[in-house]
């Protein structure tokens, strides 16, 4: 996956605007230290690319599942499927995944996560779980790619000198150990993924 133009990724998606909060599934690396490493070798080989948000270690962030906008969701249904993700995660063991070089997307530059079967358990999981409160799940079941987002493009332009950039950087891979999966409180006024903690649920 190389794409040869960037996008801006910052428009506004359907339900999104200014202000609004999300509940949504993540696996968070504020702990992992090797990914930190990793990120700052790319963070610093980026820098001087024009039409880019880099992603500071605190909000680095593997996408699982979202729940929905918080003023549609109540607290009470959102800690409901909490407690159930916490007795269906239960029965899946912590991992570790494995990420290398980052790959240019049309709005964003990121790793693909290795391997991905434990991630896509997780989710089948949290989604199990969501079904346990309520009737329908959001979100397809299908298209799930475990990625982390290391910079996100904020402009249209070539996808040129990011692959320059790129190529320049020399990083060993680096691996995060994953013990618990978070319910976050999304947002994204600032050209960035920030959030509050909402639940931990730990694996096994």
């Amino acid at each position: 996956m190389t794409a040869e133009t960037m996008a801006n990724h910052w428009w506004w998606r359907a339900g999104w605007e200014p202000g609004r909060r999300f509940y949504t599934w993540h696996f968070t690396f504020q702990a992992a230290t090797d990914v930190h490493r990793l990120a700052d070798a790319y963070r610093r080989g980026l820098v001087d690319v024009p039409g880019l948000d880099l992603v500071p270690d605190r909000w680095l962030h593997l996408t699982m599942q979202g729940l929905g906008f918080v003023d549609e969701v109540s607290e009470r249904d959102a800690r409901a499927t909490a407690d159930a993700a916490r007795r269906r995660l239960a029965d899946i063991a912590p991992f570790d995944l494995r990420l290398h070089r980052p790959e240019i997307t049309p709005e964003a530059i990121r790793w693909e996560a290795e391997p991905s079967g434990p991630p896509t358990a997780v989710r089948a999981a949290i989604r199990a779980a969501i079904a346990d409160v309520w009737d329908d799940v959001p979100e397809s079941e299908d298209g799930f790619a475990p990625h982390v987002t290391i910079a996100y493009s904020n402009s249209d332009g070539p996808a040129g000198p990011v692959a320059h950039a790129l190529d320049a950087v020399d990083a060993e891979p680096a691996t995060a150990r994953i013990e618990q999966v978070d319910l976050i409180v999304l947002g994204r006024d600032n050209q960035m993924y920030e959030w509050e903690d909402f639940a931990a649920v730990r694996l096994g």
